[in-house]
Formats: structure tokens, C-alpha cells, sequence
């Protein structure tokens, strides 16, 4: 715990982002640090002597999760946070995260939804004292490359290098064994590379400046190579002691209605893909980017990754924007069916709505809003979508039915309309071609904490395994297929 009457004492502060219509206009992160150490300690001051910090421990609870996915030692380094011991903070954070930068820039934190100060009063700032931790321990140099003092003779391949990918390179390579990671793109990283926008995590500084830490302490990362096409998973099966598949669920949701074939529609991730990566090539001067400079944008899809659109479209200069969400909106405070310790399912307004709002004059989000068409032009671009309003209504068996609102049809302007509803499931290239059970969903089928598939020594792990889901139960995923396969072939195993 920090200070025992801390959370009496002291209320919750966050350092003020950068204001929006500053941060618009580049592409560099927009959180800000406190600016004296005093602060930091005061934060980790209030953690409370709660007697069983439900923080730590992530669950998956009837009405959602709850807690941290990686069992983050949450009360203990917020308390060595407030004492001044920074590297021992860090040092107790890396038990347990491979990569809090990451985490600590965008994850939702499930931590603080379950931290027993949030019941009467605002949560502990668990994700600002594990970024701040993380960042000083980088500035102060100490976090090094970790080499294994001897190799055990195994080969393992990792398929995927997204945080599930990544997590389970580390500990492996922790373990002794010699790992070599895949990527099909053409720089490292997968999700946290191009899924998420620079501004949210930057490339260079933070996911690259990861990626050279594994690389130097003896990960082989070989990239623009994917597996079932450059390589044939057979020549991968016989090379490598044992096989880890860590490919995400990228097979996004796509909107099939009258119009689909138009020019102007996009997949939400093949737009943020291409403007972080013409950006990192060229600073945007290739020009191989979706650009929505001067145009009217909807974004179909709430979630983190409408929002990136929305912030991504505004940094463009696009004319207007409107995210179109099909639900309805959320509640300003807990309902009684989400108590504590559930992830609180309220009303939120995050970067990229603020910046639209700053920009725009209002928040760019419209609820119970169903897409029925697009419309083009004479040369087939797009012109405009037509929407009804919709509610929801729970009919005798317990399903919700979307049901249409008479007469609520609207006609909007639309140059760029981004799909951001989210995603499938896993591709089918390495599945078929490994001959492997997949569950009702379309999953990989591997029981989770054990991870091992239909086929002898391969595993699966994180949203290929799980489905879509957050950073944090990736690095979870990662870290657990890394322990299994760690034990397969060793006989037994050290890795938590």
C-alpha cells in the first residue's frame, strides 16, 4: 500500500494531454507527463490497504472482466512509487509485464474498473503510475537487453509479432531456447505497429525501441514473410523444435449492404495500416495513404478503433466527420446489472472525440444509427449513405431485436465512409493448411492455459486463440503459451 490515509488526503489527478487543437496538427503522442515527481508520489499514495486488491487478479466475471490480465503486482510498486524507489518499482513491474510501456499507453485498464478505492470514490491511477514507472526506468537506463546465460538447443518459431507474438518471444528466449519471430509486414510489431495510431503509441521511440532491446538480447525477427505462402508451415514444422501461433484475429467485420461496391469504402484497419506506414516511410509524402483531407467521413463503429479513425480523419483535414454507432448510447454511471468489480461500462469521451468536438463544434458520435445503403455518383465515387434510426427491444425469449423506426430515414453527405466493427476472427491461410480444430467461432482450438493445439508441437495463443481482445490479455496469452511450450520441450518448466 502507499500512504495509509493517502486516499483520504489526496484526490485523483492525471497530467493534462495536449490540447487538441495543438496535437491535431502532428502526429506525435498526446499525453504528457507530470511535471514534478511529487505528484507521481502522491498518486501512488492513495492505493489503499484494501485487504484483497482485486486489481491485480484479471477475471473474467458474468458481465465482463475484471482486474489486470497479467497479475501486475499493482499495490506493491504503487507503494514503492510513493517511497521514491523507482528502480524497485520497475523491477517488480517487469515480473509480470513484458512490455508496460505498451500497456500503460493503451490498455483500458481493467485495474483500476476493479480497484476497491473505486467503489466511493476515483480509482487509483494504476495505468498513469505503470507508464510513469516504465518511462523513468528507460530515462534512467535500466532497462537492458536480457540475454540467457545458456542455451538449451531448441528452436522455436513465433508466428505473429504482435504482443501476444512478442511476449511469448521474450519468455522463451528467457528460458534458454533460440526463437525466431515471423512477420508477414514489413516492420515488427503487428497490432502495436500499425493497428494503433502513432499518436496513441509511438513507433520509434517506444514499439521499435522494444523490438531492438529482443533483437539484442538474441531474438532473430525476420519479416515480409508469411507463413502458409513464403514459407510453407511444413518446412516450419521441420526446422523448428516447436511451433507458437500468435497471428491476431484480423478478418475484420464488413458491412454488406446495397452500395458496398462504390469507391470510398474502406476496412478500418487498411486505413490506419497505410497512414502509419506512409508515415513512418515518408512522413506522408509517398502519398500511399488513404487521405481523407476535404472530405465528409463516416466512421461506422464505435471502440477504440472508430475513435483512432476519427482522430486519424481530423489530423487529415477532412471536412466533417460522424461515427455512426448501433448502439445506444452509454450511461453516465454504473448500471445495477455492472457493479464493481466489473469493467464500468459508462459514457466516455476519448481523444479522438474531443478533437472532433474541438474542431467540429460536438461530439462526432450519433447512437442507434443503422447503415442501409450507399449511394455513388455517375463515376462510381461515393456520394452519400442512407440510415434509419433503430432501438433495441428484448423479445419473450430473451433476445434483443433490432427493430427500425418508421419514418426515421436520413440521407448523409459522404466522401469516405471507414468500417470499424470490429473483427471475425483469425485468417484461414496457416489454419488449413495445419489441419487445425477450430472452435465454434473460428478460433484456434487450445484450452486456455494449456494452448496446444490438435497438431503435436504447435501452440496457439492471444486473438487467434481468444478472439479480438485487449493488449493486456494478449501479453496474459503470450506469456501462458510461452510457459506450455517451455514445458513440452524441456520436460518441465521455470516460466511463471
Amino acid at each position: 500500500m502507499g500512504k495509509p490515509t493517502g486516499f483520504l488526503e489526496f484526490e485523483r489527478q492525471l497530467p493534462a494531454d495536449r490540447a487538441p487543437l495543438e496535437r491535431i496538427k502532428d502526429w506525435r503522442e498526446f499525453h504528457l507527463d507530470f511535471d514534478r515527481e511529487q505528484d507521481a508520489k502522491q498518486q501512488g499514495a492513495r492505493c489503499m490497504e484494501c485487504g484483497i486488491p482485486f486489481c491485480q487478479t484479471g477475471k473474467i466475471l458474468p458481465g465482463g472482466a475484471s482486474g489486470c490480465p497479467v497479475n501486475n503486482l499493482i499495490p506493491e510498486w504503487n507503494d514503492l512509487v510513493y517511497r521514491g524507489l523507482w528502480q524497485e518499482a520497475y523491477e517488480r513491474l517487469r515480473m509480470t509485464n513484458n512490455f508496460p510501456e505498451f500497456t500503460g499507453r493503451v490498455c483500458p485498464a481493467p485495474c483500476e474498473g476493479a480497484c476497491t478505492l473505486g467503489m466511493t470514490e476515483p480509482a487509483v491511477t494504476i495505468k498513469l503510475n505503470e507508464v510513469s514507472i516504465i518511462d523513468r526506468a528507460f530515462a534512467e537506463g535500466w532497462v537492458q537487453p536480457s540475454k540467457p546465460a545458456v542455451r538449451t538447443g531448441k528452436k522455436v518459431a513465433v508466428v505473429g509479432s504482435g504482443p501476444a507474438g512478442l511476449a511469448c518471444a521474450d519468455q522463451l528466449n528467457t528460458a534458454g531456447h533460440k526463437v525466431t519471430v515471423y512477420e508477414r509486414a514489413d516492420r515488427i510489431g503487428g497490432l502495436l505497429m500499425y493497428g494503433i495510431p502513432n499518436m496513441k503509441l509511438d513507433k520509434e521511440k517506444v514499439v521499435q525501441r522494444r523490438v531492438d532491446l529482443m533483437a539484442d538480447s538474441g531474438i532473430n525477427f525476420v519479416t515480409n514473410t508469411e507463413i502458409g505462402k513464403d514459407i510453407s508451415t511444413e518446412q516450419l514444422q521441420d526446422e523448428f523444435d516447436a511451433v507458437v501461433l500468435c497471428g491476431g484475429a484480423t478478418k475484420a467485420r464488413d458491412l454488406l449492404v446495397e452500395g458496398r461496391a462504390v469507391e470510398g469504402i474502406y476496412l478500418a484497419m487498411d486505413f490506419l495500416r497505410a497512414n502509419t506506414k506512409s508515415l513512418l516511410d515518408s512522413q506522408h509524402a509517398d502519398g500511399n495513404y488513404i487521405s481523407a483531407k476535404d472530405k465528409h467521413v463516416i466512421v461506422i463503429g464505435g471502440g477504440d478503433t472508430g475513435t483512432d479513425c476519427v482522430g486519424t480523419s481530423v489530423r487529415h483535414g477532412c471536412k466533417s466527420v460522424t461515427q455512426l454507432e448501433i448502439m445506444d448510447r452509454l450511461p453516465d454511471e454504473r448500471r445495477p446489472t455492472n457493479p464493481w468489480p466489473e469493467w464500468p461500462m459508462v459514457y466516455k469521451v476519448d481523444y479522438g472525440q474531443e478533437e472532433a468536438a474541438a474542431v467540429f463544434g460536438d461530439d462526432p458520435r450519433e447512437y442507434l444509427i443503422s447503415t442501409k445503403r450507399f449511394v455513388g455518383d455517375d463515376d462510381g465515387n461515393l456520394q452519400e449513405i442512407h440510415t434509419v434510426r433503430v432501438r433495441w427491444e428484448k423479445s419473450a425469449d430473451g433476445r434483443m431485436n433490432l427493430i427500425e423506426e418508421e419514418g426515421s430515414e436520413e440521407v448523409i453527405p459522404a466522401n469516405l465512409v471507414l468500417l470499424a466493427m470490429g473483427f471475425t476472427g483469425p485468417e484461414k491461410t496457416m489454419i488449413k493448411s495445419l489441419s487445425l480444430d477450430t472452435d465454434p467461432r473460428g478460433n484456434v482450438q487450445a484450452e486456455y492455459e494449456q494452448y496446444t493445439t490438435n497438431v503435436d508441437g504447435v501452440f496457439a495463443a492471444g486473438d487467434m486463440r481468444r478472439g479480438q481482445s485487449l493488449v493486456v490479455w494478449a501479453i496474459n496469452e503470450g506469456r501462458g503459451a510461452a510457459r506450455e511450450c517451455d514445458r513440452y520441450l524441456m520436460g518441465h518448466t521455470s516460466l511463471p
